[in-house]
């Protein structure tokens, strides 16, 4: 069975992208690329997507990292407990 865990748009203490704004959905898929590619640095085998979620307020993205075996599970909670906080943190 496939599971995922959600980890945002970008390093949790920048700004990201606002659900609402006129320019919300290209603002937040360049975050999601970007920060995919930054976390692919350090998990090159993490299973990193962009997944919508429905919300009142509209969609909105977030990058999940999906596991379907202990192996996954591992890098997912890894990567999870190592967040960046800022786009600089890995100097990326």
């Amino acid at each position: 069975m496939e599971d995922y865990l959600e980890i945002g748009t970008t390093p949790y203490d920048e700004d990201c992208a606002q659900v609402g704004r006129p320019d919300y959905h290209e603002k937040s898929m360049e975050e999601a690329k970007r920060y995919i590619r930054m976390l692919k640095v350090k998990w090159p085998n993490a299973r990193l997507s962009i997944k919508t979620f429905r919300h009142d307020f509209g969609s909105y993205r977030e990058v999940v990292v999906k596991f379907s075996n202990d192996e996954e599970a591992a890098v997912a909670f890894d990567l999870e407990s190592k967040l960046p906080a800022q786009w600089n943190d890995w100097n990326f």
